[in-house]
């Protein structure tokens, strides 16, 4: 699912959301406050900072691929600069008011319309056959544990 999604936002040009809340996932998960320093600047670099080329209009419809480091989130300047006066002092928190109200701008729109997607209605089309065969397969796993999958 995880991948299709991804797939889904390289398209619209949005992918920069997941890979955003990606970073701040795989952050929250770091022990010791050297790996969480180095992970929070290249968090901050690649997808916080002011003026990241992605903004630029131009960049934003280019063919060409864009380097990672050109991932800025769309975030409101309130969570942005939040996010920056607390780079001092990072901790397992750090990001997460900003990846907070990037999740939600994923659920409200690039999500919705993922869901919408042709390719996401094949899938669904198809899970029923699969999800009978696995629910079968995982020894009487309950819906709740299949859907966490």
């Amino acid at each position: 699912g995880l991948a299709l999604f991804r797939a889904f936002l390289k398209t619209e040009y949005s992918d920069e959301n997941i890979e955003f809340w990606i970073a701040c996932e795989e952050y929250r998960g770091l022990i010791g406050l050297k790996k969480q320093t180095l992970k929070a600047q290249k968090i901050y670099t690649e997808f916080v900072a002011f003026q990241a080329p992605r903004e630029h209009q131009a960049a934003r419809h280019s063919l060409k691929p864009l380097p990672t480091s050109q991932l800025q989130v769309n975030l409101d300047s309130t969570t942005r600069l939040a996010t920056i006066n607390a780079m001092g002092s990072p901790d397992s928190h750090l990001f997460e008011q900003a990846q907070k109200r990037i999740q939600a701008l994923m659920e409200k729109d690039s999500y919705q319309r993922f869901l919408r997607s042709e390719v996401y209605q094949a899938l669904v089309k198809d899970a029923p056959t699969s999800a009978a065969s696995t629910d079968e397969n995982a020894g009487g796993a309950t819906a709740a544990q299949s859907s966490t999958v």
